[in-house]
């Protein structure tokens, strides 16, 4: 009997998350996180291994008793391991030692694919707590407690984990959906400034390349937002979380197999500055410079107009936002401009780089024109206040 040449089979897996919003999580008489465990478990108690960015236990210091706490008030649904305190900001996702130290307590403590890591902290430690849990016993459950802007309306939304290698940020990386997010506004109460209006430029992002109405409502409230009005962030975070899942669930492509990403408008030039800074510039700070950037450019290639380049830079700047880039030589324009095909590289196959030809347009270019991002270098180093005629 002869056999065929080929086996080919495909398959469909369908993957479910829900996003939660609330105030005072691990208060007694909040009792959400219980019934996200019992939904679980079916009533049954599931093992958790806590992961809590050092920053945020240093702002909320009665945070890890108020956890041990309400996990004793609930030990039929809930069975608390271990709490680990990790280093946050970017440089926790540049030292292998806290994905080990994540992975070691996973061994530790026996959880398995059936127990859960819940990690709170920001987008940093959000990104490295979920690898170290997706490549546990190839994936332990994930709750994602974000506990600031960005990663509250951006990043713990999506289903990417990731660590930096060779210089490169989120080279090492999974896609990996958590359980379930939850959203405590109670966190963004102790943010320093700079991160209260870093997450501000995702939602900007995301409006520019897909609705011009809450562009328009974050210009409207843009002095609220930045006087921390609770109110418009709690509305600024839900809607542009909901456009962040939205795209993810609807876009076509979760994994992003393709070539274009448009939630990354603005990160080309972003992730090379976060690096070329050693990542003294915040994600979201970056991100408000990379957009002023790929606007700029899209102006120099008629693609928008100066008015609407100045009402986009006009908005970033009264948010509170320093757009200037920070080089100093020619040399490092050329380092910043090598981040374009490191980005291609990432993305894999064609260069696909996001622009917008007007607000909630999104526009995929596929080539860039040095000269001409030069130019926008050039402006964007130079000027502060000064607008561009339209």
């Amino acid at each position: 009997m002869k056999r065929k040449n080929s086996i080919e089979q495909s398959f469909k897996v369908a993957y479910d998350y829900k996003l939660f919003f609330t105030e005072h999580l691990f208060s007694l008489e909040n009792i959400m996180f219980h019934d996200v465990l019992f939904s679980y478990g079916n009533g049954n108690k599931t093992k958790i291994l806590f992961v809590v960015d050092e920053g945020v236990h240093k702002c909320h210091p009665n945070l890890l008793k108020e956890i041990e706490v309400y996990c004793n008030a609930h030990q039929n649904i809930i069975g608390l391991r271990d709490i680990l305190v990790v280093k946050g900001g970017e440089e926790c996702k540049n030292d292998h030692g806290n994905v080990t130290a994540i992975l070691k307590g996973i061994n530790e403590q026996g959880i398995c694919r059936h127990s859960f890591v819940v990690v709170i902290g920001g987008g940093a430690v959000i990104d490295m707590a979920g690898y170290a849990a997706a490549i546990a016993h190839r994936g332990v459950k994930l709750i994602r407690i974000p506990t600031t802007v960005l990663s509250q309306n951006d990043s713990a939304v999506g289903v990417k984990n990731s660590i930096n290698e060779f210089g490169k940020k989120n080279f090492l990386g999974t896609f990996a959906p958590p359980y379930a997010i939850i959203n405590d506004s109670h966190f963004l109460t102790t943010l320093e400034q700079r991160d209260w209006i870093s997450g501000i430029a995702e939602a900007i992002k995301v409006a520019l390349i897909k609705d011009e109405v809450f562009f328009n409502f974050i210009s409207k409230n843009a002095t609220k937002l930045a006087n921390r009005d609770m109110e418009t962030m709690d509305f600024l975070i839900y809607k542009c979380a909901e456009m962040h899942m939205h795209h993810i669930a609807q876009g076509g492509d979760p994994f992003e197999s393709g070539s274009s990403r448009p939630l990354d408008f603005g990160h080309w030039a972003a992730h090379k500055l976060e690096h070329m800074t050693n990542y003294s510039l915040r994600h979201g700070e970056a991100v408000a410079i990379g957009i002023a950037l790929d606007v700029t450019y899209a102006h120099l290639i008629n693609l928008i107009d100066g008015k609407t380049l100045n009402n986009i830079l006009d908005v970033m700047e009264e948010i509170g936002f320093d757009l200037q880039i920070p080089l100093k030589s020619e040399e490092e324009v050329d380092v910043l401009l090598n981040g374009i095909e490191e980005f291609r590289e990432h993305l894999g196959g064609e260069l696909t780089i996001t622009l917008i030809s007007g607000i909630g347009k999104k526009h995929d270019v596929h080539m860039i024109d040095l000269k001409k991002m030069r130019e926008a270098i050039t402006m964007r180093k130079e000027i502060s206040q000064q607008k561009l005629s339209c």
